[in-house]
């Protein structure tokens, strides 16, 4: 079996960093960093704006060249789902069927998309932004020329979203079901500020809204029925109503914790050598 004195889950900046650190910090084992995104580690952040945008290549937003992570001896596995976690044997299953031994594991998945739970939530033409894929995805349809643009969610990815698609002349309903923007991030007078200016740059912008579902058209969205009973027209929908932390596998092999999992001074689980 495959073995490695590190193993980090997690290709984003947290486990990217951590192999960082632990080559500065003068570690000199074997570490292995995977993840099931098929890109070398890049930032998520610039995800909704400047790479939606076009303002950055992707080059410009990977943490390093791929270059890099051979010259530190971090090997770098893609495409790959961890499912299963023996903590006692310190062995991970894989998706794929494989497994791994580790000496330390460091869990940096990061969270999921939480996704609509109305009728309409699955179908084509609804987008989650949170890796590469779905921001080309995005981008692709509105090459094909999707023009009427719902966002769910006012916070920073969904408003992040809309000032990109109004930069592409886009029409863009923001539906937000909380009384402002930013609510769990900001004051109210930021609030104010951003959503005037959402405003004044063509966002529509319906605050105390709810989502009861989304309709189609030969399984593609077409619409969306707001909590007011008024369906709005829709080409595309982008969803931004936050993350579910990704620790099923923790949580499932035993480690102490609900939404999210459990951790002392030292970022250490309740199982051993996580």
């Amino acid at each position: 079996m495959e073995r490695a004195d590190v193993i980090i889950v997690g290709t984003g900046h947290g486990g990217a960093q951590a192999a960082i650190a632990l080559r500065q910090a003068g570690f000199e084992g074997s570490i292995l960093l995977l993840g099931r995104d098929s890109e070398p580690p890049y930032e998520r952040p610039p995800l909704s704006k400047e790479y939606f945008a076009g303002d950055k290549p992707f080059e410009r937003i990977m943490i390093r060249p791929v270059q890099f992570w051979a010259d530190k001896g971090i090997a770098l596995r893609l495409d790959t789902d961890v499912v299963a976690i023996d903590p006692v044997a310190h062995v991970l299953s894989l998706a794929d069927g494989g497994a791994l031994e580790y000496g330390k594991l460091i869990w940096a998945t990061g969270g999921d998309p939480r996704r609509l739970q109305c009728p309409g939530g699955d179908l084509a033409g609804v987008h989650g932004v949170r890796t590469r894929a779905d921001v080309d995805a995005m981008s692709a349809e509105l090459d094909a020329g999707a023009s009427r643009i719902v966002v769910i969610g006012g916070g920073y990815i969904g408003l992040e979203a809309a000032a990109v698609l109004r930069k592409f002349g886009r029409e863009v309903t923001v539906v937000e079901m909380l009384p402002r923007v930013l609510a769990r991030v900001a004051g109210p007078e930021l609030s104010t500020f951003y959503e005037a200016e959402h405003r004044a740059h063509g966002v529509d912008l319906l605050l105390e809204t709810g989502v009861e579902a989304l309709t189609g058209t030969d399984g593609r969205v077409s619409g969306v029925t707001l909590s007011t009973g008024e369906t709005i027209a829709a080409d595309m929908v982008v969803v931004g109503i936050g993350i579910i932390p990704s620790v099923g596998p923790l949580i499932a092999a035993g480690a102490s914790g609900a939404n999210g999992v459990d951790v002392d001074e030292h970022c250490r689980t309740t199982l051993d050598d996580i």
